[in-house]
């Protein structure tokens, strides 16, 4: 088992404590705010597993009907979880309507206080740990599960200064306005989510730093082969995976095992500069070079 599939499983564990603590604080206050707060653990616990089963599909190896791997399971994954959270929101959102109708007293505010607290501490902790872990093996579905966990943290901050403000006033309509404003930080983060997963579903080509990048190692190992020119170039991403295609161009002498050879080292270097690289070359005469592509080699 690797280590992205151990966080992922550590992301079910964490929801199921985080949960229970947050349920813990509801009953003790009977607060609209930290109900809100409970319930949207609910969604961090069904997006975990979402998380676990994307990753496994994720790992299956390309087969007849899907030549180009599983890794697009990721993606969906992630839209999964946005909208997930925009769902949260809206609940979140008829809860604090209700609130607004009928403002109660809360019982042992503090002690609910403090539980959420910890709580929300315990969340910080794990959601910082998923995204760096996210970045560094390029995984979607595992970047935007800690992001989801961001989002719950900063709901649980703004639960708690919510609630002290209803505690230290006695206005208690201050507890659905806290969850309303809570909801609209959610809605603009599950739309967030669902942006960057549809990036990668309609192949969208990776940043521009990674572009030049890859403009960068093919002109350099290029100039070193019979390579004159590389034009047409491709990307996009698929989870941890990049795919890079382009033309390259080279002299009409050449002999095939020249022309390879180039292509060896420019396939070489890519993926040593991005591990999960896939990269297809087309070669191509001198007469087909374009002398505006997007890397001219000499």
């Amino acid at each position: 088992m690797d280590r992205v599939m151990r966080l992922a499983i550590g992301s079910v564990l964490v929801g199921l404590f985080v949960m229970a603590l947050k349920l813990v604080a509801w009953q003790v206050t009977g607060s609209v705010a930290l109900m809100s707060d409970a319930l949207e653990s609910l969604v961090n616990l069904a997006t975990a597993l979402a998380v676990i089963v994307a990753l496994r599909v994720a790992k299956r190896p390309a087969d007849d009907k899907h030549p180009y791997g599983h890794h697009k399971a990721e993606f969906f994954s992630a839209v999964l979880e946005g909208v997930l959270i925009v769902l949260a929101a809206l609940f979140i959102l008829r809860e604090a309507w209700d609130g607004f109708l009928a403002p109660r007293a809360m019982d042992a505010p503090l002690l609910g206080m403090a539980v959420s607290a910890v709580a929300g501490a315990i969340n910080g902790v794990w959601a910082w740990l998923l995204i760096r872990a996210g970045r560094a093996h390029r995984s979607p579905a595992l970047a935007a599960d800690g992001k989801h966990l961001m989002t719950d943290v900063i709901s649980s901050l703004g639960v708690l200064v919510g609630v002290g403000l209803a505690v230290a006033t006695g206005w208690w309509v201050l507890d659905p306005v806290m969850a309303v404003l809570v909801a609209l930080n959610i809605l603009w983060a599950g739309w967030t989510v669902i942006r960057g997963s549809l990036s990668g579903l309609m192949d969208e080509a990776v940043p521009d730093a990674e572009q030049a990048m890859i403009r960068e190692v093919i002109a350099n190992v290029g100039r070193d082969g019979v390579a004159i020119e590389a034009h047409d170039l491709r990307t996009r991403h698929a989870g941890p995976v990049t795919f890079i295609d382009f033309h390259l161009v080279v002299p009409g002498e050449a002999t095939v095992e020249e022309a390879h050879r180039v292509c060896d080292r420019i396939e070489a270097a890519l993926m040593e500069a991005l591990p999960d690289a896939r990269v297809t070359i087309h070669v191509e005469p001198e007469h087909k070079a374009k002398h505006s592509g997007i890397v001219v080699l000499s």
